[in-house]
Order: structure tokens, then C-alpha cells, then sequence
């Protein structure tokens, strides 16, 4: 069993990068001096920007990036862990990762998580996103060890757009993971629709802790974002939120021993079973059917 406090740091970032480091720099001293351990931002902390031209401009090489510096110091100052949601990382041949950084208390680098899933969709109102056009889909899911005074919990890394993807979230879960992560840049149309029962969906099916920090707002790039961040409990239900999508914090204790207990009352980790997929007429269904008659 293991107990610490999370929070969820609801942003809205604009453009300009520097703006956004003094806005994280105050809302990290603000958590922490709220009890927070483990603090999470939400995806593209450092910068919102859909022109893709001005992003690129902008992006500095990891090693330069200013969240990233910022990041690192804040945690060893304040010693906590940060979850940086995401920012913008220039990769070769001018295309952009998504990526999510872990720091330690002293600072250090826990881990790296690029986005998956790119968010290419056509939504109504004229609403449209090309994300791949931009960014380059990540290959590989992450976990983080995170070691407290009492105790070590299992963290597992998402962006945004792959909390609809139930199977990244199972296989971090089944690899041992009680805490599941989704921080986000959720459009005001889809978060209106579906951001709180993804999240507890992805909760209760994997009986883990769901966090997730969130942008909301109007940004200066003309985006609007749902806000809304959360924390939800393994048997669902919501124990801390920014209600509505103004920047703002939200504080929850977190005790893993929840995680074995719903795991225990309902141990679907456990009972999944591997299954075939067949159309009617098919061998399989009518050797299955065979069988099925002859007992």
C-alpha cells in the first residue's frame, strides 16, 4: 500500500513558451505547497499553437527546451515528482514528437512518453484536426516506477486522444501499472461528449487511478479546450476536478491499497480469456456448432 497526493495543474497555454514556464513555475509552487507529490500538466504545456509553421519555429531541441529545463528544476526544488503532459519536441525532417516527461524530486529524468495515436478527425461544425500532419506517432507505451517515503506505485503514460484506446491502457495495467494517466488538449466539442466516462471507463475496467490534467479555455491560436481535469478512483467515481475550464488545481489522496481492493472485487485482469472472431458460416462457427451438438 502506498499513499501519496496527486494534482491535477489545469492550464491554458498560449504561444509564447516563456509565458507558459512563469504559469507552470506558479502552479507548481502552489500544489506543492498544497502537499502535492506527484504533480501532472496537461498535454502541450508549453505551447498551443496550430499553425504549424509558427510551432515549428518555436521548438527548441529537447536539451534547450524550456519546459523541459523549467521542469526539471521545479522538481528538484520543490522535490516532487512532475508529470509534464506533453510538449512539443523537434525530431528530424521537421517533424514533431508529442512527448511526455517524467522528473524525480532530485530533478532527474524518470521517463519519456511519445503520443501514439494521432488525433485525425472531422468533427461536426466544420471542426477538423490533422495531427499526423504535424507530429510523429510515438511506438511504444511507457511505465515509471515512482518510489515514495511508504512505498512504490506503477505509473502508466497516455496523450489525450489514446484514452479511446482501451488496449494501451489494459497492457500498462496487466504490466503491473495502478496508476493510468491521460492528460489532455480535449476539444470543447468532444470533452462536452465524452471526456468524463472515458476516463472512468478506462478506470473501472483496469480498477486503477486515472489522472489527467487538462487545457481549458479560448487560446490565443483560437482553440477551444474543454478543461474539466480529473482524478477518478478504480471503482470510478471522481475525487478531485477543476469544475469548468478555467486554470485551477485540484488536489486528491491517492492510497493503492484501493487499486488491490477493486482488482479484488472484480477481477477482470484476471478472467479475460483470449477468443476468436468469426462471421456466421464460417468454419469456425460451424465446427464450433458441431461440437456443440455432438455433446
Amino acid at each position: 500500500m502506498t499513499i501519496f497526493t496527486a494534482a491535477v495543474l489545469q492550464m491554458r497555454s498560449g504561444t509564447e513558451p516563456e509565458a507558459n514556464v512563469e504559469t507552470l513555475a506558479a502552479m507548481v509552487a502552489d500544489a506543492a505547497g498544497r502537499g502535492a507529490t506527484y504533480l501532472q500538466t496537461p498535454e502541450m504545456t508549453g505551447m498551443v499553437q496550430r499553425d504549424r509553421a509558427a510551432l515549428v519555429a518555436r521548438l527548441r531541441p529537447e536539451h534547450e527546451d524550456l519546459i523541459v529545463r523549467a521542469a526539471s528544476d521545479l522538481a528538484r526544488r520543490y522535490g516532487v515528482f512532475l508529470h509534464i503532459g506533453s510538449t512539443a519536441i523537434p525530431l528530424d525532417e521537421g517533424r514533431v514528437a508529442n512527448r511526455a516527461f517524467l522528473f524525480a524530486p532530485d530533478g532527474g529524468r524518470i521517463a519519456t512518453y511519445d503520443k501514439i495515436h494521432m488525433f485525425d478527425v472531422d468533427l461536426d461544425k466544420g471542426e477538423s484536426w490533422r495531427e499526423s500532419r504535424t507530429y510523429c506517432p510515438g511506438e511504444a507505451a511507457a511505465l515509471a516506477d515512482l518510489a515514495f517515503e511508504d512505498g512504490s506505485v506503477r505509473l502508466g503514460f497516455a496523450v489525450c486522444y489514446d484514452m479511446r484506446f482501451p488496449q494501451l491502457f489494459r497492457e500498462e495495467a496487466l504490466a503491473g501499472a495502478e496508476i493510468l494517466t491521460a492528460p489532455a488538449a480535449f476539444t470543447r466539442q468532444t470533452g462536452e461528449a465524452h471526456w468524463h466516462v472515458l476516463l472512468r471507463a478506462r478506470a473501472i475496467e483496469n480498477g486503477a487511478f486515472v489522472i489527467a490534467a487538462a487545457q481549458g479555455g479560448t487560446h490565443a491560436d483560437g482553440r477551444e479546450t474543454y478543461g474539466h481535469s480529473l482524478i477518478v478512483d478504480p471503482w470510478g467515481g471522481i475525487i478531485a476536478e477543476v469544475d469548468g475550464d478555467e486554470p485551477g488545481i485540484a488536489i486528491a489522496r491517492i492510497d493503492t491499497a484501493e487499486v488491490a481492493a477493486a482488482r479484488a472485487k472484480i477481477p477482470n485482469l484476471k478472467n479475460a480469456r483470449p477468443f476468436d472472431v468469426a462471421m456466421p458460416g464460417t468454419a469456425a462457427t460451424l465446427q464450433a456448432g458441431e461440437a456443440e451438438a455432438a455433446e
